[in-house]
């Protein structure tokens, strides 16, 4: 029996639970009442981008659940990536899990469970990755970062009166900082094994026969799965489309199409600076796997063919003040529009990104 061939209903699965909204009793009494949902794994990325993955069977996180949140699993440093930190000698890495960002469960559509006719289901716990009590890993740079620009921004604006004047605010009126950010995701979707010409995918680009238009088979199920799915986890899809690489795929005897090789993109809403990264990797597994079950093949490589369009991903960053009452007055923004692109906050941040392009985008 194939995943086409498999009825349930997917309306009824636990995808996500949201950050803030449960405590320790519900949370517990929400997943014994969706028994779908039989493993627990945190995930930690190291400083390499990878993500932990282990399972740890329900029933183990429920009954010790306080000591499972806490710090209850260690890694030996040899399975994450933390040069000069985690030593052969001085190894123990602890995963202290993050309440403060959604956590998603990742179903596998190839392992049924008898008993509730549903996929199984693994809650991924977002977590950081702890040596001798310091954060060490991907995840907490991120957190650290945004901690120290929220501080930077007001002393700057306390500092200097007549920067929070163009905003037409006090300093005193701020009562959070926000930085948001949003990714264009794109990459590339290919029949496993086949490889297309670089001269024809140059053609092909140069007289962009395939941007934004109509995807078509299992490219066009795999690309309105992928979207539907997003929608219920959460992450709010805003448009999934064809980008400008790729060739025309061909039609076998069957009708169904063979020798793909296509780029595409899908876009999801913002979300403060920790929530969209990990909005960003559980799409990626997402969208992967969801092509992979039509038999494609999916690389998220800024450059997986030389000479010929890479998937370059906008990320868009924003910065807002909110204000003791409620309102919120964006930081970049400036007074006329119509006169320039950004305030001078707005430039301060395109020329930081400019003089550290090399860090943050290596």
């Amino acid at each position: 029996m194939g995943y086409n061939d498999i009825k349930f209903d997917d309306t009824e699965l636990l995808y996500m639970i949201p950050a803030g909204v449960y405590k320790k009793g519900e949370l517990c009494a929400l997943l014994k009442d969706h028994p779908e949902v039989q493993f627990v794994s945190f995930v930690g990325i190291d400083l390499r981008g990878n993500d932990t993955d282990e399972k740890i069977p329900i029933g183990n996180f429920l009954e010790d659940f306080d000591n499972y949140m806490d710090g209850g699993i260690q890694t030996d440093g040899s399975s994450v990536v933390l040069p000069g930190i985690a030593t052969l000698n001085d190894g123990k890495v602890d995963f202290i899990a993050d309440s403060s960002v959604n956590w998603f469960v990742d179903y596998n559509y190839e392992h049924i469970d008898s008993k509730t006719g549903c996929p199984v289901g693994t809650l991924r716990i977002p977590s950081f990755l702890v040596h001798n009590g310091r954060k060490v890993d991907s995840r907490s740079i991120l957190q650290k970062a945004v901690n120290n620009f929220k501080d930077e921004i007001l002393r700057l604006l306390r500092d200097n009166p007549e920067a929070a004047s163009r905003l037409g605010i006090s300093p005193d009126d701020i009562s959070e900082i926000t930085l948001t950010a949003a990714t264009e995701l794109e990459f590339w979707v290919k029949t496993p094994g086949d490889k297309a010409e670089i001269e024809e995918l140059s053609v092909s680009q140069v007289l962009q026969e395939q941007y934004w238009k109509r995807t078509k088979g299992n490219v066009r199920t795999a690309l309105e799965k992928s979207l539907l799915l997003l929608e219920r986890y959460g992450l709010k899809p805003e448009m999934g489309h064809k980008e400008v690489g790729g060739v025309k795929a061909k039609i076998d005897g069957d009708g169904k199409f063979t020798h793909i090789m296509e780029q595409l993109e899908i876009d999801w809403k913002y979300s403060h600076a920790l929530q969209a990264a990990d909005n960003e990797l559980f799409a990626r597994i997402l969208i992967k796997e969801t092509f992979r079950r039509h038999g494609l093949e999916v690389t998220f490589m800024a450059k997986p063919i030389e000479g010929v369009a890479g998937s370059g991903e906008h990320t868009h960053v924003n910065a807002t003040a909110k204000l003791k009452n409620g309102k919120k007055v964006n930081l970049f923004a400036p007074q006329d529009p119509r006169v320039d692109f950004l305030n001078p906050i707005g430039w301060g941040a395109l020329m930081g990104l400019l003089k550290n392009y090399e860090v943050v985008s290596p």
